[in-house]
């Protein structure tokens, strides 16, 4: 049986991760056909989408009985987003060189969110109230970065590239039609996307609380290791392309990104729908850990860069982690 919901897990994982991409593709697209700026889309609809699979395990964990899932889902990828993804890519590298941008802008929200979350979990327990504060936290980050955007662009974030092409009145009707046609097949892919990504979810949770049953471990410890490793590998794929063009704040960013949607949304909307738990292991691992692993990436940052050496006490310390959440000290 084992090995069967091992199959399963991995299975709808994929799905999940997959259908993940098109929600986010078919989005951006019709974003950028309603004239949205490219910018905003990035900071909500692609934001969202790279950290989806773990907002969608954490709403079926709620809908499954399992709320406990939920902290340890949004721990677990927060620790392997900054320890195993930094470390590997600080490891192919060589050096993350780091931009000021991303210490100006970027790195106080990260703190904010982890000490954010760290005194909501403090009680063990996430109630509706902390978790409309850390939605709000969230959207404040948003209008944050569109307001920085803004600024620097200096009130261009609505040109689209290619909108200002001339063309006759019947190229002109006959691309509307195209881009009508088109946005129906964007819709019918979102639509689809929706609906894989909810069945998805579902048998990811079921298939990780069976193996935690078969091997008798809590859950929220095979969550943080197999939902934590599996749903960061979107951002391992998409940090790695951008280390390998040279493009660090790309990679650096969407770690950032990715650790302060989980931080506060992964946890703050499915509180909307009751109070969530936060079991003993999660408490006493996953909190700590967490503190260090964003402490040691807030000190690396400050230094301006993230040599191999660094990358390799990354690895190291998530070995400690998953270690320590098998008991083996």
């Amino acid at each position: 049986m084992l090995i069967i919901w091992a199959l399963i897990f991995c299975l709808a994982l994929y799905i999940l991760i997959k259908a993940a991409d098109y929600f986010t593709e078919a989005a951006e697209k019709i974003g950028l056909n309603l004239k949205i700026s490219p910018f905003i889309i990035g900071v909500t609809v692609v934001a969202i989408g790279t950290s989806l699979p773990e907002l969608a395990t954490s709403l079926a964990a709620v809908f499954n009985g399992q709320s406990q899932i939920v902290a340890a889902n949004a721990l677990g990828s927060n620790i392997t987003n900054i320890l195993l993804i930094i470390g590997i890519c600080a490891l192919y590298a060589g050096v993350l060189k780091v931009k000021h941008t991303i210490i100006n802008l970027d790195l106080p929200w990260l703190v904010a969110a982890t000490g954010l979350i760290t005194v909501i979990l403090w009680d063990q327990q996430v109630t509706m109230g902390e978790g409309i504060i850390a939605i709000v936290a969230y959207l404040a980050y948003a209008w944050y970065l569109i307001k920085v955007q803004r600024h620097e662009a200096g009130g261009a974030e609505g040109f689209i590239p290619g909108q200002d092409i001339p063309a006759s009145r019947e190229k002109r009707h006959h691309h509307r039609l195209k881009k009508l046609k088109f946005n129906w097949h964007l819709t019918f892919y979102l639509i689809i996307s929706v609906v894989a990504i909810y069945f998805a979810a579902d048998w990811t949770v079921r298939a990780i609380i069976s193996i935690a049953a078969i091997l008798k471990v809590p859950s929220s410890i095979a969550v943080m290791i197999g939902i934590g490793v599996g749903t960061s590998l979107p951002e391992l794929i998409v940090s790695l392309i951008a280390v390998k063009k040279k493009q660090y704040e790309i990679a650096l960013g969407n770690i950032f990104g990715s650790n302060i949607f989980n931080a506060l949304m992964v946890l703050g909307i499915p509180a909307l729908f009751g109070t969530l738990t936060v079991d003993d292991h999660t408490f006493s691992v996953g909190i700590p850990f967490l503190a260090g692993a964003t402490l040691i990436y807030v000190i690396s940052i400050m230094f301006k860069k993230i040599d191999r050496w660094e990358g390799s006490l990354y690895l190291a310390v998530y070995a400690l982690f998953i270690a320590k959440l098998l008991g083996l000290f």
